[in-house]
This record gives structure tokens, C-alpha cells and sequence, in this order.
């Protein structure tokens, strides 16, 4: 980095750092679930050597550990504008929009993360960022207190604007500063035993009843960080494995099923109740919980239609419930309804359903004489490898799964209007990245680096 700066990825890198430290602190089960997960992911590894290879080909192995995302709630429009200079500093854009609204979580969303893959692969944490939709709270004069609420509160230190700013200015900030920057930016997030000012115990009950995800973000000095994730190479095993260590695990895992390595699947301990004062008076709060996350292969448009309109299938099947009365129900129709989308990643790579990274094999860099000149040519021939591109954002199906499995017992409700990304981008003061091309503009670098060491002039995928 230029001029004596740290850049972006190592910024991003230490800041991930620092909210796991500070999550730890505040939730101690946090750090049984990281024990848990680096125990899983130890074993898998240990089991699997071709997973190893894979993993340490494709530059992936190394950010395991260090790979977890954070999920935070703003209230208005201009914390939403400062969360994402503060995110650009760390070298994060936002990726892709998400209605919240389906699930009956009055919000929309989306991701704040890297974009490039070099730098994926040096610090993938990632900030799932929702932006309260007041217009959806029913009761007007909630509505009014809740605007009142959050037009008076400032959650960001005059240190932190003007290191944004300076960071803006002048391309980036020096060792001195970033030490700065990263506890300033750190405290955004923790957690407040106080209400905000003018909380009363009475209003946040009001607050909780008409929408608890209204109160946690209406309520408080600022958007405390709801649940921090690391990254399983087997999920199905931390869902059996937490209530053996204390945890109180939702009862279904989100997302596709366990035969299908795809997208992302999540499962989470749930919610903890915690003690809050509210103008001195003592209340409770249940908002902060564990996730888990397991990330497979990032889809095409083609493969996510297919993926949406399965799992739009079983869902007018078998809702799971919050019980969890029905899961093993759930996970059976589930299982069957993807019967219908490839599971083995040669099927996805030539239907055209996912995004893959392709490598010069050992016998390519070897290979002597004219090559084929198709991409399946050179696979076909050992000369080319390929393993899909990790998919690095979220489904909107299962974040309201999971939200509304640690907010409130009740089942879901599809009751709200539908959001507007073209509102959301308004609030964001400027345009959300589309995350197919990101996806595909990966998998093309891949493709010009094996056309350029084979000596060959283009290669394109079935993508």
C-alpha cells in the first residue's frame, strides 16, 4: 500500500478480528460455538485430504478460520448512508438487495463485503446491514415515537467521521490511525445495558409487542451486532452438537438440503434473553444469537431460478414451524423436491447452474503439443480443473427464517407489502452491486489466466 497505508483487506481483516474479540466478551457462548466449529472443521479436514487439496488450490483453506459475518439493523437513512463509508474504508461494497418484507421482518437489506476475489480470499467477513422500513409500523403513533427516536440519536464518534473522511481523501489511513479507526468503528457495535435516552419500560414493551426486530432497532443507543458467524465445513454435525455443549440450537438448518452443495445453509443457537434498564427501571431484551453458516457453490441465474422455484415448492408443502413440531417433515419434502437439482458439480458446471474457478492442472502445466481447445476438451483431457466459486452472499428466505426463529415464537406471517430496492438504494445514496456479476467476472479472470498459460486465445464456460 501506497504512502504508509494499510490496505483495505488488512484493515477488514484486523476489524473482523476486533468484533469477534468484543462478541466474545459480551456473549460468552459465542466462543463455545467458535471451540465447536474449529473442532469440526479440524476433524473434516483431517478426514478428507481431497477437501485439504482443494481448499489450499484454490486459496480458500486459509480463510476458513478467519471466515465469519456480522448482522446489524440502522434505523434511517443517513446511519445507513455512514455504515457504508465506514465499510468502504475496509474495502466493502454493497452487494445485492434483499426483501425481508416475506417473512414478516419489516425490513430490507444487504451485504456489505469485498468483491474481488484475491481479496475475498484474504478477508471474506461480511456484514449483513438491514434498514428498518418505519412505513411498515401499523400503529401510527409507534411509527411517530420510533422516527422521533431514531432522529435523535447519533451512533458514530466525531473521531470516526473525520477518519472516514480523511481516509476518503486521502486514499487510505496509516498504521497510527487504523489502530484508531478500528476501536472507533468496534464501538458502533457493542452492546448497550441502557435503552436510549427516553426509552421507557412501558414503550419498549409497546415497541416489542407490535415488532421485537422494531424495538431492538428503535430502542437502543445503536445497532448492536446481532450475531457474528463462522463458517462450518459440516453443519449437520454443529446442529446435533450444541445442545451438547449448553447451546439452544433452532430447530431447523436454513437453506438447501444436505445433498445439494450449494448457496449456503444456516442454523444458529437461539436467542438470549439479556437484562436491559430502561430509565432505571430493569427490563429484558432477547435479540443477540449464534449462527453457523456452511457456504457451497455460488449460483448462475439459471441455477438460482431453479433453486427459488424449489424451494418455493416446499414451502407451500411444509412450512417448518417455530416449534420445530414438523421438522423432520420439513426436511423430508426438502430432501425429495431437490431431487430435481443436480448435486454432483461436473452436472452444475455443464447445465450451466453455477459459477466455477478454473486452474492449470499439474499434467497441463506438463503437457506438450497442441491442446484441446474447448474448456470441456480440457478438462476432459486432465489438462484443466475446476471447484466452484464460493458463494459469498445471502438468501433472503433463510436470514427471515432465522430472524424470526430468534425474535418470537409465533410461525410466519406474510402480511407485508413487498420492498423496494429502488427505496432501499435511495436511503444507500447510490446503486447496490448485482452479485451474478460479480460471480461471473471471477470465473472469467480464471478463464483468461488458463487461456493465457496454455497458449491458447479465449476459453468461455457453459455460464
Amino acid at each position: 500500500m501506497t504512502q504508509g497505508f494499510v490496505s483495505p483487506d488488512e484493515l477488514r481483516a484486523r476489524f473482523s478480528r476486533a468484533m469477534s474479540e468484543m462478541y466474545r466478551k459480551e456473549v460468552p457462548a459465542y466462543g463455545t460455538l467458535l471451540e465447536l466449529v474449529r473442532d469440526v472443521n479440524e476433524r473434516v479436514l483431517a478426514e478428507n485430504p481431497a477437501m485439504r487439496k482443494q481448499l489450499e488450490e484454490t486459496d480458500n483453506l486459509e480463510r476458513i478460520s478467519e471466515e465469519r459475518h456480522g448482522a446489524i439493523r440502522v434505523g434511517k437513512a443517513t446511519e445507513l448512508q455512514m455504515i457504508s463509508r465506514v465499510f468502504g474504508v475496509m474495502g466493502m461494497q454493497a452487494v445485492g438487495y434483499y426483501d425481508l418484507t416475506q417473512a414478516n421482518v419489516p425490513v430490507h437489506s444487504t451485504a456489505f463485503r469485498a468483491v474481488e476475489g484475491e481479496s475475498l480470499s484474504r478477508s471474506p467477513f461480511r456484514v449483513f446491514c438491514s434498514l428498518l422500513r418505519t412505513e411498515l409500523i401499523k400503529d401510527k403513533e409507534l411509527r411517530s415515537k420510533a422516527e422521533v427516536l431514531l432522529e435523535s440519536r447519533d451512533i458514530f464518534s466525531d473521531s470516526l467521521r473525520a477518519l472516514v473522511e480523511k481516509a476518503e481523501q486521502n486514499g487510505g489511513l496509516n498504521e497510527a490511525d487504523t489502530q484508531v479507526f478500528i476501536a472507533e468503528a468496534t464501538k458502533v457495535f457493542q452492546w448497550h445495558a441502557d435503552a436510549a435516552p427516553g426509552v421507557s419500560k412501558a414503550l419498549y414493551i409497546k415497541m416489542r409487542d407490535a415488532d421485537p426486530r422494531v424495538a431492538d432497532i428503535t430502542c437502543f443507543k445503536g445497532p448492536h451486532i446481532n450475531h457474528l458467524t463462522p463458517r462450518t465445513l459440516e453443519i449437520d454435525t454443529i446442529q446435533q452438537d450444541m445442545p451438547k455443549r449448553g447451546m439452544n440450537a433452532k430447530n431447523v438448518v436454513e437453506g438447501p438440503p444436505a445433498s445439494c452443495p450449494i448457496l449456503l445453509r444456516q442454523t444458529s443457537f437461539k436467542a438470549l434473553t439479556e437484562k436491559v434498564r430502561f430509565e432505571g427501571e430493569e427490563g429484558e431484551h432477547t435479540a443477540r444469537f449464534g449462527e453457523i453458516e456452511q457456504r457451497s457453490a455460488a449460483l448462475t441465474q439459471k441455477g438460482r431460478k431453479l433453486y427459488d422455484q424449489l424451494l418455493a415448492k416446499v414451502l407451500e408443502q411444509e412450512k417448518p414451524k417455530a416449534d420445530g413440531s414438523n421438522a423432520a417433515e420439513y426436511y423430508k419434502v426438502l430432501e425429495e423436491t431437490f431431487r430435481a437439482f443436480p448435486s454432483d458439480y461436473d452436472a452444475m458446471r455443464r447445465e450451466g447452474l453455477a459459477y466455477f474457478q478454473y486452474y492449470v492442472s499439474e499434467s497441463g502445466h506438463a503437457h506438450r503439443g497442441n491442446a484441446p481447445s474447448t474448456l470441456d476438451g480440457l478438462i476432459e483431457a486432465g489438462l484443466v480443473t475446476f471447484a466452484p466459486i464460493v458463494y459469498e452472499d445471502f438468501l433472503p428466505v433463510s436470514a427471515a427464517g432465522i430472524f424470526a426463529s430468534n425474535a418470537a415464537s409465533k410461525d410466519w406471517k406474510d402480511d407485508f407489502e413487498s420492498s423496494s430496492k429502488t427505496d432501499f438504494e435511495a436511503a444507500l445514496g447510490h446503486e447496490v452491486l448485482d452479485p451474478f456479476a460479480l460471480y461471473a467476472e471471477i470465473e472469467k479472470i480464471s478463464l483468461v489466466k488458463v487461456a493465457k498459460a496454455l497458449g491458447l486465445n479465449t476459453l468461455s464456460s457453459a455460464t
